[in-house]
């Protein structure tokens, strides 16, 4: 599973049991309706009133719910990174092939396009909190499958585990993430109070990306100390905070939908996006950056190699840049809380980033190269974090995991599409100049949109 994966690979819902009310709070319930239900689909239990406050920038760590829903991801982020980097080099070991390696990372990834919508349509109609329980589940068990089987050994000392087993296990973990994905984005609201939702977004863009940081360089020691089926098997034992944090989690009774069929709700989704302008244009900038921009990354070590004539661990230093400048943008977010202006945030920070990246594309400086990493984290997440918050504030609670699954599906399925583009174009033109005008494509898209689209300029 290379997504990073996408901001994007294994994130998890983790919540908190219905705390005690804290002797030190002086807040009151939510008042309840006729049903005994809150009359707001906020939190039933109030956020934890310390005696000194926290900080703005982690303000949404007062709510218990959140704060294990928090730790947990961010162990369990930790653990996926550590076994994206083992997972890659088994396959190098196995086959010394790239051909392979793009093999596996796209069999990971396609279960995006074919199953989230429908992730999302389970996700409306079921506990959220059960759903993410049997998805997480799914993933320890093939993270434990790939630990036993890169562990057995042939008598001549050959892993037992082929390529054909890690490519099935790598798109069963695709399709639990598919399913586990929009979930995951619907439940977040229902941890915090609206006002703490975007420091929420914000915090937890900034654990993945310190995941993004840690996770290969642990994956590296741990590698080392222990092989790639150690690697495999403590991601594995990750998700147990996962689980452990749902488990614990209370939150109001949702509406759910159950009469209609899934192909019914799945259309009624679609159109619920159609009909309304400022989620439809926000889907549209999604699709753009997915098929244009995040084929990008993938290119990455092209670039290290060919352009730049530098080695594994300058690639490693570009990934760090770059996950630098993405923990100092939501980092920013998360002190700002909310932005006026999305829309206008959205389309030229986007743009910005793709005349970025083309700088990037025809660098041959090493120290310009990691700068314009760290401008592409920092201003992606600027951009991607108005984004999540604007669909999740502008989705009813019954069509929300629908809309994320549209998102989810836009954000995580397309990459690949692109990828294999902009693979096939590299064939035909040389790659700078190939991902040089795939960028510019996706700037002047970015800015197109937002002159024509009056649902964007107006989004605040």
């Amino acid at each position: 599973m290379g997504r990073e994966a996408s901001d994007y690979t294994k994130k998890m819902p983790e919540p908190d049991n219905f705390p005690q009310t804290s002797a030190r709070s002086t807040e009151p319930l939510e008042p309840l309706d006729h049903a005994g239900q809150p009359q707001s689909p906020g939190l039933l239990i109030p956020p934890d009133q310390p005696s000194r406050p926290l900080p703005a920038i982690i303000r949404a760590l007062r709510n218990p719910n959140f704060r294990l829903f928090w730790a947990g991801n961010f162990t369990s982020n930790i653990g996926t990174w550590m076994q994206n980097v083992a997972l890659g080099w088994l396959v190098l070991t196995l086959t010394n092939s790239a051909f392979w390696l793009g093999v596996v990372t796209f069999a990971g990834s396609f279960p995006f396009l074919l199953f989230t919508l429908y992730g999302g349509v389970i996700a409306d109609r079921v506990d959220k909190r059960r759903l993410l329980l049997a998805t997480q589940s799914a993933m320890m068990i093939q993270a434990f499958a790939l630990a036993l089987l890169a562990w057995l050994r042939h008598p001549d000392g050959t892993p037992l585990i082929n390529i054909w087993e890690i490519a099935v296990l790598s798109f069963l973990n695709g399709v639990a993430q598919a399913m586990n994905a929009p979930s995951y984005q619907a439940l977040v609201p229902r941890l915090v109070p609206r006002e703490d939702l975007t420091n929420a977004i914000a915090l937890n863009s900034a654990q993945f990306n310190l995941s993004r940081i840690l996770g290969p360089t642990l994956g590296g020691y741990a590698m080392a100390a222990v092989g790639v089926a150690g690697n495999f098997f403590l991601n594995g034992v990750s998700f147990l905070a996962v689980l452990a944090a749902l488990f614990h989690i209370r939150y109001p009774e949702e509406i759910r939908e159950h009469h209609a069929s899934i192909l019914d709700s799945l259309s009624a989704g679609l159109r619920y996006v159609r009909r309304h302008p400022q989620m439809y244009v926000l889907v549209w900038i999604i699709c753009t950056s997915s098929l244009l921009f995040f084929p990008f990354l993938s290119f990455i070590p092209w670039f290290v190699k060919n352009q730049l004539h530098q080695g594994e661990h300058v690639y490693g230093l570009m990934l760090a840049a770059s996950g630098l400048g993405s923990v100092l943008g939501a980092g920013l977010v998360a002190w700002r809380g909310s932005f006026r202006h999305r829309g206008r945030l959205i389309a030229f920070s986007a743009a910005a980033v793709m005349l970025v990246l083309i700088v990037f594309c025809n660098s041959t400086i090493l120290w310009l190269s990691e700068a314009c990493m760290f401008f592409e984290g920092f201003g992606m997440i600027l951009a991607l974090s108005a984004v999540t918050v604007s669909m999740q504030e502008l989705s009813s609670d019954e069509m929300r995991g629908r809309a994320m699954s549209i998102y989810a599906t836009a954000f995580l399925g397309l990459p690949p599409v692109g990828a294999l583009a902009a693979g096939e174009l590299s064939r035909h033109f040389s790659t700078d100049l190939v991902l040089s005008g795939m960028l510019a494509l996706a700037a002047a898209v970015f800015l197109g949109i937002y002159t024509v689209s009056p649902a964007l300029r107006q989004l605040d």
